[in-house]
């Protein structure tokens, strides 16, 4: 009976262990700051900035001139490091990594996308969706054919051996969305993902995150454009190295209409993020 019992504690340990992990987010921004110098001019490009992004969320970044999105875009994709503070990646804090961790980090755990595509011209689509899995461990076996499910899965299967300057705008974002997803990373981040495309091939591109997101992928998406933060699910605003705002889609939206004062809206970001220890 004692042993019946104790056993019942360790599996009711274990799974309380498992439960705390499931409720870990996905991402954990704590205090952290960014100071760029150049010459005698120091710049804050973040100031003590907190957030917090679940598993499977789908969130704009917003943010004017200035704001420190892209630092922030910068550290989410560990392609820097901030000057005070953490960065909790699945548990982790890649904050404190040297760059050979995080350039594995980048590889599995992070899909870029770009405005500007990020195509090698002289390879075709085939080729540069396989790239990711030439600087992965052991992962060359069966790339092409995971490459090829990449392409089918963006609806370009018809265009494998196409080259860049043979592709369109859209196209080019395609093959880019397919390079990322590659290697079913824990982020999906997109840097002004639509900048560079009309107003139909962006509604086909959003549609196209909104489909990978409904599978299961967080899917961030850095924008100026409140029509692209629309089809998100949840707003980050940011203005002076602040998180000015962080609202669900209909709250921000309302909210805009509403024209609230900065403090206002920075009351109720702190209210979001209330609750995460860090």
């Amino acid at each position: 009976m004692v042993e019946s019992n104790a056993a019942a504690a360790r599996s009711n340990s274990t799974d309380g262990a498992a439960d705390d992990s499931s409720r870990e987010p996905l991402i954990r921004v704590c205090a952290m700051s960014k100071i760029y110098r150049v010459g005698v001019e120091v710049i804050h490009a973040l100031r003590g900035l907190e957030l917090t992004i679940g598993r499977n969320e789908m969130v704009a970044i917003m943010g004017s001139s200035g704001s420190g999105k892209s630092t922030l875009m910068n550290m989410l994709g560990c392609l820097d490091r901030p000057t005070t503070g953490a960065y909790f990646l699945n548990g982790r804090d890649v904050s404190r990594m040297g760059a050979k961790e995080l350039a594995m980090v980048r590889n599995q755990e992070i899909g870029f996308v770009f405005q500007s595509f990020e195509l090698l011209p002289r390879q075709t689509a085939l080729e540069n969706v396989e790239l990711p899995l030439v600087y992965s461990h052991g992962a060359w076996r069966g790339r092409r054919a995971r490459a090829l499910a990449a392409l089918d899965r963006v609806g370009l299967s018809s265009r494998v051996h196409h080259r860049p300057n043979q592709l369109s705008g859209g196209q080019k974002q395609r093959v880019a969305i397919a390079r990322a997803i590659l290697n079913k990373p824990s982020i999906l981040l997109a840097d002004e993902p639509t900048g560079n495309l009309d107003s139909a091939t962006t509604a086909e591109i959003l549609e196209l995150f909104r489909q990978i997101h409904a599978e299961g992928q967080t899917v961030i998406i850095v924008t100026h454009e409140d029509e692209v933060a629309a089809h998100c699910h949840r707003v980050v605003r940011l203005r002076d190295g602040y998180v000015l705002s962080d609202l669900p889609i209909a709250q921000d939206i309302a909210a805009r209409h509403r024209a609230p004062s900065p403090q206002a809206a920075q009351s109720a970001a702190n209210d979001t993020n209330a609750g995460v220890a860090c």
